[in-house]
């Protein structure tokens, strides 16, 4: 299969292809998805197929606007309304429970919600619009590697497994949307991400709880992202706290390591010799942009025995850069005892 990278002005023909049943990524804010019709279940199924995803999981229901939603759900969480007009479009995922058999099992992974996001990207919500159904859209990758923060991340993993993929440059946020799960009584954050529970408290005027329950592989997750090992390369992964790098480095030379490090331009001066992945400056947006662009270049470039990943403090932005570096480490902090 011949795998197409669509422009601006090719956005009718990827939508012709996904009414099709045919598979076409998507840009978003956050990272690119891997597009399907939510109404074709076999189209959706080929979803599971190409990125060697469990069937269990649950995918994000990519809509233009809220209306859209009233088709599928059964009912709403009070605070919905205030939620939507802060936060949409926006890396903010809703779950909701919804109407029986409104959507396919092979959507919701068989639960009785589903979730539903609108993405803050003009070009995708044109394809959604255009295809004129709800798309399904997982990251475009190869399941549990990092996920895909340009067109190219995606044609890497996906060439000839797909029908095409619309370009629209490098994503600003650079990790999945935050997951706020609306289907009980209290608004529970599930996955972290940009929209952030100080945010959300500051604008609901309550406490938000974070659920930090870590899916083994026999559980079905409510929400995607909420396995205990996700996003990670090939090449292991060790985080690194700040007062234990030149240890680190020290014990990488004597072992002879080779270390690709995956830091702010900080860190990296001070060990000019490894193999880097820098990231624009030392803030945490910067840190986030970068992640899974970092993970996959040292991977690819396949000259480290081991990746060195700088940490965070685990708040704000942080709590979403640290819940994918987890995951892409294993929870392995750097330590010689």
């Amino acid at each position: 299969m011949e795998t197409k990278i669509f422009q601006s002005d090719q956005i009718n023909q990827a939508a012709a292809l996904l009414r099709q049943g045919e598979l076409v990524a998507f840009p978003t804010e956050t990272v690119y998805g891997l597009g399907a019709n939510a109404l074709l279940p076999e189209s959706v199924k080929q979803v599971f197929a190409v990125k060697g995803r469990p069937s269990d999981n649950p995918l994000i229901v990519h809509v233009t606007d809220f209306s859209m939603t009233k088709e599928y759900v059964e009912s709403y969480h009070p605070l919905t309304e205030k939620i939507v007009q802060h936060f949409w479009p926006g890396p903010l995922t809703l779950i909701f429970s919804i109407k029986t058999g409104s959507l396919s099992p092979v959507v919701t992974g068989g639960l009785s919600t589903a979730a539903f996001r609108m993405p803050d990207n003009k070009k995708t919500l044109s394809l959604i619009e255009e295809t004129g159904a709800p798309l399904v859209g997982p990251s475009a990758n190869t399941s549990g590697k990092p996920s895909p923060t340009t067109a190219l991340h995606v044609y890497h993993d996906l060439k000839g497994k797909i029908a095409g993929i619309l370009d629209d440059g490098a994503t600003q946020i650079g990790v999945e949307s935050t997951v706020l799960d609306l289907s009980g009584e209290v608004p529970t954050i599930l996955r972290p991400g940009a929209v952030t529970k100080e945010k959300l408290e500051e604008v609901l005027g309550i406490e938000v709880p974070l659920d930090k329950h870590l899916v083994t592989e026999s559980e079905t997750p409510k929400a995607p992202g909420m396995k205990y090992k996700h996003y990670s390369p090939d090449t292991p992964v060790l985080m690194i706290k700040p007062a234990d790098w030149k240890q680190a480095i020290a014990w990488a030379e004597m072992n002879n390591k080779k270390v690709g490090l995956l830091t702010t331009p900080k860190i990296a001066d001070q060990y000019r010799s490894a193999d880097r992945f820098v990231f624009a400056d030392d803030t945490i947006e910067a840190a986030t942009r970068g992640l899974f662009s970092g993970l996959r270049a040292l991977d690819e470039a396949q000259k480290a025995d081991i990746i060195f990943a700088e940490v965070f403090p685990d708040d704000h932005l942080g709590l979403a850069y640290m819940n994918r570096l987890k995951k892409a480490a294993a929870q392995n902090y750097f330590s010689e005892k």
